[in-house]
């Protein structure tokens, strides 16, 4: 069975109703287990739990200390295109969006390499915008194995791929995959994606099994925060992550919560999250899965992330840059969203430091592990 096969057995506005029901009773009961299942999971998104957030803070905090201890993992996203066919109503690398276009060339790879090596970084983070026939995997695999030598560890947030092309893309040196369902809402989806590849809603959902299936170190997954209800949301995440983890038990994975930025167009979010339900969401998260990584981009403002980096998050971005050849060249008016924490990486683990905390630039080697 596939995991679209079991989200069809659900009814997204049923689990909303479902998740407005729990009452501060229910919360508590579940608060009282060690082991959470995804029906106990709801409890701690409900707007009745956010009676008790305080006691989610402390719980996140103390798991994800006991299994990732006082440290902090840093990564820099690295934009090789900008270039995009989909048409994606709330993104800036919207193919109708009328910005400049780029590919960066093998030698301006390189130059970026070397900007984000001056900044200390081991682990990379590749993105592009979907376009197959020009940013393909012919491209991807170079494009890996052109840095290789430079970083620890490669991570990628690109098109969605054949198992036999992620295999590639692995021998060349990939690590880890996110790829983002931006919503679990199959009906309005459609919506959200008005052409290009990325509207078939079941390709894209299908995606994290077939990294699965090839063998991937680490799997990302994600929604986009601002397009759905941001509870109902989360229960289809953590029944995903559940899912893949039971079928896919030797690999990794890792959530990252994208909340809407402010980008080139006019797309404004129908279901905007605020900071304090953003932290709700990380700790329920926390609390459901002492083992799954959670990252928090620069989307994120200083306040925020500074607030949150003790109380469950395992990595974040400092210094990032979302247009392709950003940081050796200093573009500026081909972003994807605009970044809010503005700081660089020195600064970030500055802070980190001052929280008691240790900043991981490069982790154990895969073959420790």
């Amino acid at each position: 069975m596939n995991f679209l096969e079991i989200l069809s057995k659900f009814n997204w506005d049923e689990i909303g109703e479902k998740i407005d029901k729990i009452t501060p009773q229910d919360v508590e009961k579940v608060l009282e287990k060690e082991v959470i299942s995804e029906q106990d999971f709801l409890a701690l998104v409900s707007k009745a739990g956010e009676n008790y957030l305080e006691i989610f803070a402390k719980k996140s905090k103390e798991r994800t200390q006991r299994r990732f201890g006082k440290t902090i993992q840093l990564y820099l996203p690295l934009y090789l295109s900008n270039v995009c066919t989909n048409q994606c109503v709330y993104c800036g690398f919207n193919h109708t969006n009328k910005i400049k276009r780029i590919i960066l060339s093998d030698e301006q790879i390189l130059q970026e390499v070397t900007a984000i090596k001056q900044m200390g970084y081991e682990h990379i983070l590749l993105v592009t915008g979907e376009a197959s026939k020009k940013v393909g995997v012919d491209y991807l695999e170079n494009a890996i194995k052109l840095i290789k030598p430079s970083f620890a560890s490669i991570s990628a947030e690109i098109q969605p791929l054949e198992v036999e092309e992620y295999k590639r893309l692995i021998a060349a040196g990939l690590n880890s995959v996110y790829i983002y369902q931006e919503t679990y809402n199959q009906e309005k989806y459609p919506f959200y994606h008005l052409k290009g590849k990325k509207r078939d809603f079941a390709y894209r959902l299908a995606t994290p099994e077939r990294l699965g299936e090839a063998g991937i170190y680490r799997i990302g997954l994600g929604a986009l925060l601002g397009l759905e209800n941001w509870r109902v949301e989360a229960f289809f995440m953590a029944l995903h992550l559940r899912f893949l983890q039971k079928r896919f038990w030797k690999t990794k994975y890792s959530l990252s919560f994208p909340r809407m930025r402010p980008y080139e167009g006019q797309f404004l979010p129908p279901n905007p999250v605020s900071e304090k339900e953003l932290a709700q969401l990380i700790w329920a998260f926390r609390i459901f899965d002492e083992d799954v990584e959670i990252s928090l981009s620069t989307r994120e403002s200083q306040n925020f992330r500074d607030n949150m980096m003790t109380l469950g998050v395992t990595s974040m971005s400092a210094g990032s840059k979302t247009e392709p050849g950003g940081y050796a060249s200093c573009v500026t008016e081909l972003e994807q969203f605009e970044v809010n924490d503005n700081r660089e990486a020195s600064e970030l683990e500055a802070a980190i430091k001052q929280h008691g905390y240790e900043a991981v630039w490069k982790d154990w080697d895969k073959v420790f592990s």
